[in-house]
């Protein structure tokens, strides 16, 4: 795995944990520790060969709990907080978040309440009316909301 792959995984897991309304000062950690991972000059493989734990912690916003993720990514591709997560929050809620109109918050709604977890499941909730009864969502956000499906 290379960092922008770590990186991104961080990122999508933040996004996750806000959609879920999750601790904020969790979620901040892991998108400081994305942003410093996707443009670490070393790959963070080397480091970890090289150094182990102690060399990722090197890392601004990478402590000793993401430094351990970070090995447990490159010995098995994925890390088991992320895994409890996706298993409860599906991955592809985060594509709901591309759609102009649907923030966290949105989207937050629309997975717990609606049981929607992608943009299918999304089209087809939109062409059934169900945008009405959405909570914050007025005419000009359903209608942004439509035009992009």
């Amino acid at each position: 795995m290379n960092n922008e792959s770590i990186a991104r995984r961080f990122a999508n897991l933040a996004a996750l944990m806000d959609i879920r309304g999750d601790d904020p000062f969790r979620l901040s950690s892991y998108r400081n520790a994305a942003e410093a991972i996707e443009t670490w000059p070393t790959p963070l493989e080397k480091i970890a060969a090289e150094e182990g734990v102690a060399g990722l912690q090197s890392i601004p916003g990478v402590g000793k709990a993401i430094a351990g993720k970070v090995i447990e990514m490159l010995e098995r591709g994925t890390f088991d907080a992320y895994e409890r997560l996706t298993a409860e929050t599906p991955e592809t809620v985060l594509d709901l978040l591309e759609i102009p109109g649907i923030g966290p918050k949105t989207a937050a709604t629309l997975h717990q309440k609606f049981k929607v977890s992608s943009r299918e499941e999304l089209r087809k909730f939109v062409d059934g009316g169900g945008l009405a009864m959405v909570d914050g969502i007025g005419p000009k956000t359903a209608e942004r909301i439509k035009e992009s499906l």
